[in-house]
């Protein structure tokens, strides 16, 4: 036999069924139970409760518990679409030539600096002869080049950006292009490398051109071309210079 919850409530509140006040219930506790009573059966029939809402309902009937903490929020900017995507490894130490790249600030002249360095270390502990100093910068600039073009090409897909500037295997080869026919001394050096990033910065006719070339493509001989400027204008200095 099913038993009314409001005739459960009632018979707490009238054990003898006259109305007397049963001493076992608390006044609180029969205020809780009237109201509970009212909830479930407005009418004493048992019926459902129109006016109120079932969450009113719930609430009435069950012990609220401790509020759940609501997770944090993730600000949408700082999800990047290429998060956690894999780097091709070959690409990214070619791209940043060997870290070079990731220097700060300026990490342009961070791979330029990289490119004399190991130019200036070659014919100081090697002590190579002009031409073959000459020929080896030239084979570095080739290989460089055609490195360069697919590494940049990997490096910026996987970045998702159209030209990273942690990828400096173009301002290596632009720099080594500035560098040729010039005198392993510090005062070449350091002429080759104002000049190739003056005109990396400032990007004269082609250079600014040649960025529109698609992926690598552009990436690689807009520096390419700067190097070419700075190379003429390193070998017309030169001529003062000695």
């Amino acid at each position: 036999m099913t038993t009314d919850p409001a005739a459960q409530t009632a018979e707490q509140l009238n054990t003898e069924g006259g109305g007397g006040f049963n001493p076992r219930i608390k006044p609180a506790e029969s205020t809780r139970a009237l109201q509970a009573a009212e909830n479930l059966d407005p009418e004493g029939g048992g019926g459902f409760n129109p006016r109120i809402k079932p969450t009113g309902s719930t609430r009435a009937l069950a012990p609220e518990g401790p509020a759940l903490p609501s997770p944090p929020e993730i600000p949408s900017s700082s999800i990047s679409p290429n998060q956690g995507k894999k780097k091709t490894l070959w690409a990214w130490t070619v791209a940043t030539f060997f870290g070079a790249g990731l220097g700060k600030p300026g990490p342009g002249t961070w791979g330029s600096v990289a490119a004399v360095l190991l130019w200036a270390a070659y014919a100081k502990l090697l002590h190579p002869t002009p031409q073959t100093l000459l020929l080896v910068l030239l084979a570095a600039i080739v290989l460089s080049i055609a490195l360069g073009v697919p590494s940049a090409t990997i490096a910026a897909r996987e970045s998702g950006r159209h030209d990273p500037g942690f990828v400096v295997i173009d301002e290596v080869a632009g720099q080594w292009i500035a560098l040729l026919f010039s005198p392993a001394d510090w005062r070449h050096a350091l002429i080759a490398i104002i000049l190739f990033r003056l005109f990396d910065i400032t990007k004269p006719f082609p250079a600014r051109q040649l960025e529109s070339l698609p992926e690598g493509w552009g990436i690689v001989f807009d520096d390419v071309a700067a190097g070419l400027y700075a190379l003429g204008v390193t070998s017309l200095l030169r001529l003062w210079i000695h």
